[in-house]
């Protein structure tokens, strides 16, 4: 039995690292002031958005009170120039100004879900082409801002969380596994009571960070009734509990998942949306063919529709094929750190998730203090990936067996 490890914006969060849209959205208009400081007419247009100063005497008022924050702070931090109307004047272009609405009404955004919209938008009033090619336009200079923040990132090995790599290298746990995956788990402990000593070495190698011996299994053996590894009640040595086989999967561009894992033929990482060593590999856009509107898109036989959907993205590589072979090959256990499980991946995810060889689906939640937590949120964003909810019931690990990605906010 194996593990796949899906990672998103979260799991960078988790790290400290200012990687929500929301900081990216602050730290363009950070840029954006500091290059306006530049520009001789005081006025630009970078496709996003038209930018202007209005009076000079607010300008320099304006400078007089962020010039520190502007030059010297390596940060996000917002600079409000969004609602300073006497100093700045601002054009948006459609997708810009509808993810400023969403940071306006909910404080946050999800970019490819807005541009996802008023795509759909777009199609219901039948647009001219040339509003979708712009909209194209639009989401391919916000990717090349993205990847331009995301470079500024450090990433560096001092990150790396022990508690997080503990999860990641743990042992499955029998209340994990669905009921229906319970026999596969059984299989798998009965396989490990077979492996002989060179095959031991071979599996514990990668978990040479955690102490884990053979020893364990040989002193289990002598204690099983009938060699049925499920009588009694004691819970098996982790040795024989250990995934044969981990896979990050990591759905964000930034390198943190790679603190994780030294890859070998038991352990890789899959960059399933690209990475920002190579931008061209960069997947950015919209994936859920189970939205009623997407058969829409499709029946119109215009292929402008189809530029920025992620399924037909994944082929321009072959990591989704490597996720799929890694699936194929036996059962495995997700384990959910920091993704949303939001319909931006649902085509994906329903793969997954309701894959036959899937047998525990346990996500890791964020914690905000004390007495609140995002279990629920997280369970229910799993829930649209499903299109059948009995083995959605039975696949996702309940709260009791679950616990937070980091105990930070505990």
């Amino acid at each position: 039995m194996n593990r796949l490890v899906l990672i998103g914006n979260g799991f960078d969060l988790a790290h400290g690292l200012k990687t929500s849209y929301k900081d990216f959205i602050c730290w363009y208009w950070k840029e954006r002031v500091l290059r306006l400081y530049d520009c001789r007419d005081k006025t630009s247009d970078d496709g996003l958005c038209k930018f202007s100063i209005l009076t000079y005497e607010t300008w320099n008022y304006f400078l007089f009170y962020n010039h520190i924050q502007l030059k010297f702070v390596e940060d996000t931090k917002f600079i409000d120039v969004t609602n300073d109307k006497e100093t700045f004047g601002i054009e948006y272009y459609p997708l810009f100004e509808r993810i400023h609405k969403s940071i306006e009404t909910k404080g946050w955004v999800d970019i490819e879900n807005d541009y996802y919209d008023l795509l759909k938008e777009y199609l219901n009033d039948n647009a001219p082409e040339e509003k979708i090619v712009a909209l194209h336009s639009e989401l391919q200079l916000l990717l090349e801002k993205l990847v331009e923040y995301l470079k500024s990132i450090k990433v560096s090995d001092e990150l790396l969380n022990t508690g997080i790599r503990q999860k990641i290298y743990a042992p499955f746990k029998t209340t994990e596994i669905s009921i229906s995956g319970q026999q596969v788990l059984k299989e798998h402990i009965e396989a490990g009571l077979k492996l002989s000593d060179n095959d031991w070495d071979w599996k514990l190698r990668p978990y040479d960070s955690i102490c884990y011996t053979k020893g364990y299994v040989e002193e289990y053996k002598k204690r099983l009734s009938n060699n049925d590894p499920y009588v009694g009640q004691e819970e098996p040595p982790h040795e024989l509990m250990l995934p044969n086989k981990i896979m990050l999967l990591n759905f964000n561009y930034t390198p943190t998942a790679h603190l994780y894992l030294k890859e070998s033929s038991l352990f890789s990482i899959n960059q399933i949306h690209g990475n920002l060593n190579d931008p061209s590999s960069v997947i950015f856009g919209y994936g859920d063919e189970l939205d009623e509107n997407f058969r829409t898109l499709l029946n119109r036989n215009d292929n402008k529709y189809l530029c920025n959907i992620k399924s037909i993205k994944y082929l321009e590589a072959d990591n989704y094929r490597k996720m799929l072979s890694f699936i194929e090959s036996e059962p495995y256990q997700i384990l959910i750190m920091g993704h949303s499980c939001g319909n931006s991946d649902r085509t994906l995810l329903n793969t997954l998730f309701e894959h036959k060889n899937c047998v525990s689906i346990k996500p890791y939640y964020y914690k905000y203090d004390k007495d609140k937590d995002n279990y629920i949120d997280l369970v229910q964003n799993i829930s649209r990936n499903f299109t059948d909810m009995k083995l959605m019931r039975d696949r996702v690990v309940n709260k009791t067996y679950c616990e937070p990605l980091t105990n930070n906010n505990s």
